[in-house]
This record gives structure tokens, sequence and C-alpha cells, in this order.
């Protein structure tokens, strides 16, 4: 029977072209996809002194996520050098903005053999985790060849996810064997790759509950709210996606609260023009965040088209919408929001967030609605009724501090291999 490993990484070759017109295709709307492209093949021109700990933070939820990890690693082993490995720009800036030069940060390689070879040999890594949903074959079965113990933490796999795996049943069992260990988010998880062949997983729950709001961040939403206006009512879009402005502007027609002010916050920077366009094209009066500017009575909509600030915009908010849930995108993360004691709204859709949105919902942290229609009057309701606004809030403060802990679990993980 033929390697199915070997068979993977012919159709990684056969993919070659396409790999070059996707960092074009991506360019045309985020320029920084043609920087450092050489380190994608495995080209790289720093280097460390220092024993390496490798973390890999796909982009800037991973990157956020482990800000509690990065600092735990730099107080338990301060002679190493921390090096955080990413696949988007985005991602890439996130790290710098939150690092700045504390860590070293790279792309990780294409998962071509001779890539992984050179990304190895030039780091010489004492030990890599992997974040969340990375199942790299080559990278994988590199660092268990060469003996560098690799670790899947904070794991997530959706059911979409594992039935995509499971085509490719042998080639992710013996991936998942090769890895040092694997930890999941939550039981749902850990059942889904035990299934795939991993064995028995340990729950090490999630590491975005551990986040702490920075200070400073925290001091920006003050100035925010000020020039949003102290006396109106702020209602935070936060982390949209394609198609989810048209449905959110729907639901805003609905709303009767003249002086509200929406804040629509782009997933992607790259769609921020394509949102203007779209506030443009329906007459709706708004300004830029960029512009740094006090908002004017007559601005309905602030564009949040800024990166780094969002734990800012929901200091500033009253309530928070989470994108990327009204339509099928499965969900972004409602627990920042949650942080800061704001009260939370979602969509039908968080089927990459389930289990947390499940419990937020359960805690009376976050609320859930069907549709424009249903987002529109629960707008209404909640921004009328302030006093239903703070006791949703203190649900969120309270679902946060009963799932924090994770980062110790991780750090035990990690822990068992540093002291070999």
């Amino acid at each position: 029977m033929a390697n199915p490993r070997a068979l993977y990484t012919v159709g990684l070759w056969l993919l070659l072209p396409y790999i070059f017109f996707h960092l074009l295709w991506r360019a045309r709307k985020q320029p920084e996809y043609l920087r450092h492209i050489p380190e994608r093949f495995g080209f790289y021109t720093i280097h460390s002194n220092k024993p390496v700990i490798w973390l890999h933070t796909v982009s800037v939820g991973e990157t956020r996520a482990a800000a509690s990890l990065v600092q735990r690693l730099r107080e338990t082993w301060p002679d190493h050098q921390l090096l955080l490995t990413h696949t988007t720009p985005t991602g890439r800036a996130a790290s710098d903005q939150l690092y700045g030069g504390d860590v070293l940060r790279v792309y990780l390689p294409y998962d071509y053999p001779f890539a992984v070879r050179r990304f190895l040999n030039h780091f010489r890594p004492r030990i890599g985790v992997l974040l969340e949903t990375e199942i790299w074959f080559n990278l994988i079965h590199a660092c268990h060849a060469e003996e560098i113990p690799l670790l899947l933490l904070n794991a997530r796999l959706s059911e979409k996810s594992a039935q995509g795996y499971a085509r490719v049943a042998r080639l992710t069992r013996d991936a998942l064997r090769e890895l040092a260990a694997i930890a999941a988010q939550t039981t749902d998880d850990a059942a889904r790759l035990t299934s795939l062949g991993a064995g028995n997983i340990p729950v090490m729950g999630n590491l975005k509950f551990d986040i702490e709001p920075p200070p400073a961040m925290l001091e920006l939403g003050k100035e925010l709210r000020r020039q949003f206006g102290m006396e109106r009512k702020v209602f935070l879009a936060a982390s949209t996606r394609e198609g989810e402005e048209t449905l959110l502007l729907d639901a805003l027609m609905q709303v009767d609260m003249p002086q509200l002010l929406t804040v629509i916050v782009p997933r992607h920077p790259q769609r921020f023009d394509e949102v203007a366009t779209l506030l443009t094209r329906h007459g709706i009066r708004f300004q830029r965040r960029s512009a740094n500017q006090p908002v004017e009575p007559d601005t309905h909509v602030m564009l949040g088209d800024s990166m780094g600030e969002m734990f800012a915009y929901y200091a500033a908010c009253d309530l928070a919408f989470i994108g990327g849930s009204l339509l099928p995108f499965g969900g972004q993360n409602l627990i920042e929001a949650c942080a800061v004691g704001k009260p939370v709204l979602i969509g039908p859709h968080t089927y990459n967030f389930a289990q947390a949105s499940q419990l937020a919902v359960a805690s009376g942290a976050a609320l859930r609605v069907q549709g424009a229609s249903g987002l529109a009057q629960t707008l209404q309701n909640l921004l009328s009724s302030p006093v239903q606004l703070a006791e949703i809030g203190d649900a969120g403060l309270r679902f946060v501090n009963a799932n924090r802990g994770s980062t110790e679990q991780a750090l035990l993980h990690i822990s068992q291999f540093m002291t070999k």
C-alpha cells in the first residue's frame, strides 16, 4: 500500500503553482502577503543565540489567546528565546504589537519536507507547541524524526473539520500518534481527536479564558468613549464577516433610537474599504476610527478600521455583537467581551466556539439572536434597560473567572518535556 504521507507530499508539489497565485491574489487587498515569501519555504535571516521555545499561532485569534502562555513561558524559562510562527500577515502584525522585540516571529513554512527541514535546522527548537487546530503532516513527522517534542495544546476540532480529517484517516492517525502530547479544549474536542486515532486525550480548557484585558487598551477605551459621546448609546458589531454588515444595517433600520452610535469592526482589515463603500451606498453618515476625531452628532456609524484595538472597542461600548455568527462562518471569540464585563449578543452560527457559546448563554453572559429581526428587537429591548445590561455584563465576568486556569495546564504539559 502506498505511503499516504508520500501521496500527500506529491499533492503539495502539484499545488505549488497555486500557492504563488494565492499569495498574489491575497496581496491585491493585503500587500503584506508578498513580504517574507522566502520564509514560507524555510529561508530565514534571523537567528537566536539562546535555546528556542517555539509556539505556532496561526493568525490574530491564536496570537492573542497565547498572551498568558507567552508571559508564563518567559517567567519560567527566562534563559530561552520564544519564537512565534504565523501563517497570516495579520497574525504576524498582532504578534509585533503584543510582544514587540521580546519574541522572534517568522512565517511557518509550507508543509514541504525540504522547507520543514530548513526551518527545524535553522532554529533547532527545544520544544514546539501547535495551538488550536494545526495538523501539518510533514512538520509533525519531521519533528518526530528529529526527536523534537511537538505538542498540540488548546486543541479544538469542530465536527466539520473532524469529518475532513476522517477522509484521510491513516494519514491523520499517524500524525496524531507522532505528536509528543495533545490536550483539548473540551470533552467534545477530545472525543473527536480520539476517534481519529489520537488515544486518550486530557482536557485542559481554553486559553482564551485566561486573557487579561491590557490596561492600556482599557484606557484607550475610555478615550474612545469620550470621542463617541458619553451620552450616546454605543452598539459594537465586532469581527463582522462578508454579508453580515448588510444584515446589521437592516436590523438597525428597525431600531427606534435616534442617537444610537454603531461601531462596526470588520474581522479582516482588507475589508475596511469594502465596508466603507457599503455604508456610502446606503447613504449612512459614518466616520473612520483611523481619522481619530470626535464623533459628530449626526454620525450614525463608526468604522473601526484599526488593528489591535478590540479590547478598547469593547471597553467603549454598551453592548457587543460578536460577528461571524449571523451567517454560517462559525462565530468569533466572545470571551474577550465578557472579560471586559460587557453584555454579548451572538447569532445562530457559533460552531467554532460551540462550548464557550453554550456556556455563556447558559450562564446569562450572552444572548443568542436569530437573524436581523431578532437582533433588532433584542437591541431595542436591551439598550432601553441599563439594569439588564449591567446584569448580563456582570454574568460575563463571572463566566470568564469560572473558566480560567488553562495556562497552568499548558505549562504542566510543556514542563514534562523541558525537564527531560
